[in-house]
């Protein structure tokens, strides 16, 4: 099952032709994920899927190896929409104000993808555990946020460490707070602001005394 997923269509379609090989692709992809939002997870068959897009199983086993390797490609795909959401934030110039504006970002990604979410973080399809590989292209499309980071140590406002280490702890305050949003413990963003931004501070360096405001 964690196996990784072919990339490409290995044979399925004439070489030079990779435009519809990506569209067919991104289409399985959008079926899978629709599907999973309006019919559960039990929807996610083969068959079903092929027959939603409009095209052969055979084409969907070529593509993606076996159900496992479409489910994998679906949590590749919800991290890479969350990434895309974090950088079409507008820069700051400074980087204090651009880390704090990826938080509402990040909040905003995960409620518009409610599919997408679930297979990333709820395990929504029974029996799916990604790839190593997976894991680790899930973990880079949070650079983003790293980089943030880093420029807002170089810059003096958070204390010298490994920006991951403060990206992390970060990124566990915006997920349960997101999560119990989405389990209906929480309304508004109010509770997700606070605690992205007390996660913040724990880390912000000291300036005469007192703490930078933002």
């Amino acid at each position: 099952m964690g196996s990784p997923a072919p990339l490409g269509l290995q044979g399925a379609y004439t070489p030079g032709n990779q435009s519809s090989q990506d569209e067919l692709r991104a289409r399985l992809i959008t079926v899978a994920g629709e599907l999973l939002v309006t019919r559960g997870a039990d929807s996610l068959t083969v068959r079903r899927i092929a027959a939603e897009a409009g095209c052969a199983t055979t084409v969907v086993y070529t593509m993606f190896g076996s159900k496992e390797g479409l489910a994998e490609a679906l949590y590749l795909e919800g991290f890479e929409r969350f990434r895309r959401t974090l950088a079409a934030v507008p820069r700051h110039p400074d980087p204090l104000e651009y880390l704090t504006s990826l938080g509402p970002a990040y909040r905003e990604a995960c409620l518009a993808e409610p599919g997408y979410y679930s297979v990333m973080f709820e395990k929504a399809i029974p029996g799916f555990e990604p790839s190593e590989r997976a894991r680790t292209l899930a973990r880079a499309a949070m650079n983003i946020l790293d980089r943030a980071i880093a420029e807002c140590i170089s810059a003096g406002y958070l204390v010298p460490t490994q920006p991951r280490k403060i990206a992390d702890c970060l990124w566990a305050a915006a997920q349960g707070a997101v999560s119990l949003e989405r389990a209906g413990f929480l309304n508004g963003d109010r509770v997700y602001a606070s605690v992205t931004l007390a996660a913040i501070s724990r880390y912000l360096v000291q300036k005469d005394g007192q703490p930078y405001p933002y």
